[in-house]
């Protein structure tokens, strides 16, 4: 083979291994290293010379962090005030408010059902990653003009953007899952995907914190902001784009067989990834379904201003930081599907907690403590999901999931705001507190099932 060039209160979201040619010591990631090694690379690169596996791996890992980080500052400079915007400056319902979390959830699943066939027939995911991506940043503009448009359309159109938008979103969220599964090797993701999700909330948390200070100095109905805002996302997801094109993928010998449409049916044939899926819809269940709930508590219970809402972000990203190597640690030495089981019920502490107080330094800590599950649940969730699938086949994998990921997050955000409707906004997040809890028991006997796998095929990839 040869390289072909080619962040809700706790939803801001939205991975120490020994490595040949590291330097000595406790087995971390070495950051800095490892970009000045990525720049020597880059520059053999040029003089022709050929580049061995490990270098094209670590160069691939400096350029993954530097996509990352780029991603990252679009989400931060729009979805984070989706909510808000949709709300002060448009004028938006609580269904409406509901759908922003939902809509993009059902179209990601249409979106999901062709992505699988594509997926199903490409040997290299690179472009294809690419053009969804871009695509999906187009988006952007669209929003900045929503307010041209008659005022009685306004919040509808932009629910509808946010919701088209994640059509080449999913492609792209469910290419770059199987493109990075193929880049990043077994013994790494741990370690790296620990280390580059700290560096990426690290640079959404500066990212929001330098909004949250400039938007106080507008009032919070004024347009003004949130346009800019739209309009530096996209600029910052053309940089995105930049970084994911430097990526080395690995070209793959052709298949023989002839290429047909498959929709990936026979992925349910292996139990540990059926399992998995099992448990992993039940939790996001139970995550989503506060998803719109936090919007409307802290928008329109709590009054909080576009500064308290991007503190309410730097807080939850905080929490991040600082426990990401600890899930990373924790993960080597318990498993992942050990150790999801207690992440899940520390996530059912954030919606019970939340509605105690209307108080924005309280509401604040309830994001920084809730941050701290919130990190081991995208690192936990993905790295398991890695595990229970196959590497031959692990688009279709992949494309599974997050098809009935889809359905499950567009069910559950809906369900949360006709709790709100029918009852209260206690009610609503008291009961997404207890289906998070629940979530844990569930996760608890996924582990002991593979456990008792594990003392059978004596497979450590299971657990």
């Amino acid at each position: 083979m040869s390289p072909s060039k080619f962040l809700d209160g706790d939803r801001h979201h939205p991975k120490s291994v020994k490595k040949k040619g590291l330097p000595k010591g406790k087995g971390r990631y070495k950051i800095r290293w490892k970009f000045r090694e990525a720049k020597e690379i880059y520059n053999t690169e040029r003089s022709g010379r050929m580049q061995t596996r490990s270098e094209i791996n670590l160069l691939n890992e400096t350029n993954s962090i530097k996509n990352g980080i780029a991603s990252t500052m679009v989400l931060n400079m729009s979805n984070n005030y989706f909510a808000l915007f949709a709300i002060s400056v448009l004028g938006a319902t609580n269904y409406q408010i509901g759908l922003i979390s939902s809509l993009p959830q059902i179209i990601g699943m249409f979106a999901m059902i062709i992505g699988s066939v594509i997926m199903s027939r490409l040997d290299e995911k690179k472009k294809f990653t690419l053009q969804s991506i871009l695509f999906t940043r187009i988006f952007l503009i669209g929003m900045f003009g929503v307010l041209y448009l008659p005022s009685q359309y306004q919040a509808w159109v932009f629910v509808l953007l946010i919701g088209l938008m994640n059509l080449p979103g999913s492609f792209a969220n469910l290419s770059w899952q199987s493109l990075i599964g193929d880049l990043i090797p077994d013994n790494r993701r741990s370690g790296f995907f620990s280390e580059r999700n700290r560096l990426l909330t690290i640079a959404g948390m500066l990212t929001t914190l330098l909004i949250g200070l400039l938007l106080q100095f507008f009032n919070k109905s004024d347009p003004l902001p949130y346009q800019t805002l739209f309009l530096l996302a996209f600029l910052f997801g053309l940089i995105e784009v930049y970084y994911l094109n430097k990526h080395i993928e690995w070209k793959k010998e052709p298949r023989k067989t002839e290429k047909r449409i498959t929709l990936g049916w026979g992925v349910y044939k292996h139990k540990p990834f059926v399992y998995f899926l099992i448990c992993g819809l039940f939790f996001n269940f139970a995550w989503q379904l506060a998803w719109p709930l936090f919007s409307i508590y802290q928008i329109k219970y709590a009054y909080a201003t576009g500064f308290w809402i991007s503190l309410f972000t730097v807080a939850n990203q905080i929490g991040q930081i600082i426990s990401y190597k600890w899930w990373a640690k924790m993960s080597d030495k318990y498993s992942n599907s050990r150790m999801l089981a207690f992440c899940a019920v520390g996530m059912a502490t954030a919606p019970f907690l939340t509605i105690l107080s209307t108080n924005m330094i309280y509401l604040t800590l309830v994001n920084l403590s809730s941050g701290l599950f919130v990190s081991g649940t995208v690192l936990l969730l993905f790295n398991q999901l890695l595990e229970v699938t196959k590497e031959d086949g692990r688009g279709s994998f992949i494309s599974q999931y997050n098809i009935l990921l889809a359905i499950v997050g567009f069910a559950a955000p809906q369900l949360g705001v006709f709790l709100l409707e029918r009852s209260s906004i206690e009610t609503a997040m008291t009961t997404a507190s207890l289906l998070r809890a629940s979530s844990g028991i569930v996760f608890l006997l996924f582990f002991l099932y593979l456990k008792k796998m594990k003392s059978k095929t004596g497979s450590r990839a299971a657990i």
